[in-house]
């Protein structure tokens, strides 16, 4: 079983503790995002977990743990966001030095071939137009070189909960493209994110992209990956694309521990949060991630 901690929420920022404590208790309880009622009891014993993997844009409050989990024997990577983007569209997340500081970190601990840059999503607006991500775009892979492998990148999804608050952020001055790809410049930043990446002895690969990117030379990649995991740690896993996904999502099978509207980013453009108010009703001792379910 893969566990993915997590998509909804990040877990190593905000949740190192509650995880840590389960992984010691041997298990936490999942409610279903669609029917709270329903509670799913994920196993962690370490024989039942073939690969963790982490989401996060902070890796710094589960460093502390990492240990403990590599005494266990727990197999894991990091999916790494870093984009370097205006607060206006990420309000609470790390600052940019500090986040790399903090990769670079993790890096030196775990190997870079384990911690996954991801520049995502690529969001074209007046304030990081298209030269913009040019920019900023090598000076991140001039500061990541020699700390990760590869990089995966998409284009924002415009849901309706993320069109809305962009919407509201356009009294502060933001207007953004919803569709970029239709946009003369488009080729030119692909071609150059591609070359860039290459430059710098990164791989670039995309994640659930609608958009074909391979003829920019950027492959279809998968986030939960099997090949990579068959690369890292020498085992087989599952080879079966995860139906819960979006369809051009290529990861494979995982157990999701996370909960939705917990991430305390506050990033416009999240799918995942709308308020980031549950947090609220976390305890690190809970054998769920919010409230107290038990199974």
């Amino acid at each position: 079983m893969i566990i993915s901690a997590s998509r909804r929420t990040d877990i190593s920022a905000f949740y190192s503790e509650w995880f840590i404590n389960r992984v010691r208790a041997g298990y936490c309880c999942v409610p279903n995002p669609f029917n709270p009622r329903q509670v799913t009891r994920v196993s962690l014993e370490p024989n039942d977990v073939d690969v963790i993997v982490f989401w996060t844009r902070n890796a710094d409050p589960i460093m502390a743990y990492l240990p403990e989990l590599d005494a266990k024997g727990y197999r894991y990577y990091f999916l790494y966001t870093l984009t370097g983007y205006p607060r206006i569209l990420e309000p609470h997340a790390p600052a940019t030095d500090q986040a790399i500081d903090t990769f670079r970190r993790l890096a030196q601990v775990i190997g870079c071939e384990r911690v996954i840059w991801r520049y995502d999503p690529i969001v074209i607006s007046n304030l990081t137009p298209f030269e913009y991500h040019i920019e900023n775009f090598e000076r991140l892979c001039a500061a990541l070189r020699g700390f990760t492998r590869r990089v995966i990148i998409s284009l924002m999804d415009v849901y309706k909960s993320v069109m809305l608050r962009l919407d509201r952020l356009s009294s502060e001055g933001l207007e953004y493209i919803a569709e970029p790809q239709l946009e003369p410049q488009f080729a030119e930043m692909m071609h150059y994110i591609a070359q860039t990446a290459q430059r710098y002895g990164i791989e670039v690969t995309s994640c659930a992209e609608d958009v074909d990117l391979t003829k920019f030379g950027i492959r279809r990649g998968k986030c939960i990956d099997d090949e990579l995991i068959r690369n890292l740690f020498a085992i087989d896993v599952t080879r079966e694309k995860d139906p819960g996904q979006r369809p051009n999502c290529r990861c494979v099978v995982s157990k999701d521990i996370g909960v939705y509207d917990t991430c305390r980013h506050g990033c416009a453009y999240c799918y995942a949060t709308s308020s980031g108010s549950r947090a609220l009703s976390h305890d690190p001792d809970s054998p769920s991630l919010i409230g107290y379910y038990d199974c």
